[in-house]
């Protein structure tokens, strides 16, 4: 008799066990077993890299705090129409083209012709209506 009640005592203590291990907190959070598992990716060299268009490219991204620190030094008219141009008196020489923002009202490189470049910056007035301002910059010499 003593080898049966332990072995009652014994299979309540694992019918406890199990109780606990197959309780499940949160159900609906699981995987679907029919889904593949989903990983996460780890950021790579490649996403670090800056996009223009979707298009990976290593020119150097220009931010420019006043629009009258720039100075065109050059235009490329072809397919497409690039300018270069000079932050400050010492500054580096940057590539940018049609579409670039520049500044911090963030004026957009509408057009880049021989003359120079035309940006258009969103403002808004004391009104509190948006206007766009056209700002012509010529090469320097």
């Amino acid at each position: 008799m003593p080898f049966l009640a332990s072995n009652a005592t014994f299979a309540v203590e694992i019918e406890e066990i199990f109780k606990k291990m197959s309780e499940l907190e949160e159900p609906f959070e699981l995987r679907d077993p029919f889904q593949p598992p989903k990983f996460k990716r780890k950021e790579s060299k490649i996403d670090s890299i800056p996009k223009t268009d979707g298009v990976y490219t290593n020119l150097p991204q220009l931010y420019v705090e006043d629009l009258n620190e720039i100075r065109v030094t050059g235009v490329l008219i072809g397919t497409e129409r690039r300018a270069f141009v000079k932050v400050g008196e010492k500054g580096s020489t940057y590539t940018v083209k049609e579409g670039m923002t520049l500044g911090s009202n963030e004026a957009e490189i509408k057009a880049i012709l021989p003359g120079g470049l035309i940006l258009a910056e969103k403002v808004v007035n004391i009104y509190g209506e948006t206007e766009y301002l056209e700002t012509v910059i010529p090469i320097s010499k």
